[in-house]
């Protein structure tokens, strides 16, 4: 698979992903993925992209209920 950006080489292994919302940092140490050999981007497959999203959806939730006791 090529990189969408520089063209160089996706490999698959398992990488890191976070993100900073709503005034916190999630961080997954290990989520299966790709990235590229050549300029280090990221990408994952629609699995992955689902199972990342239901994180955050239900993290928002836990969050939310804090901020609401």
């Amino acid at each position: 698979m090529k990189c969408i950006f520089c063209k160089g080489e996706m490999e698959h292994k398992n990488i890191p992903y976070s993100i900073d919302r709503k005034g916190y940092h999630l961080y997954i140490r290990a989520i299966s993925g790709y990235v590229c050999s050549q300029c280090g981007e990221k990408m994952f497959d629609e699995n992955e992209v689902e199972e990342i999203q239901t994180i955050i959806k239900t993290f928002e939730q836990h969050i939310d209920k804090l901020k609401a006791a």
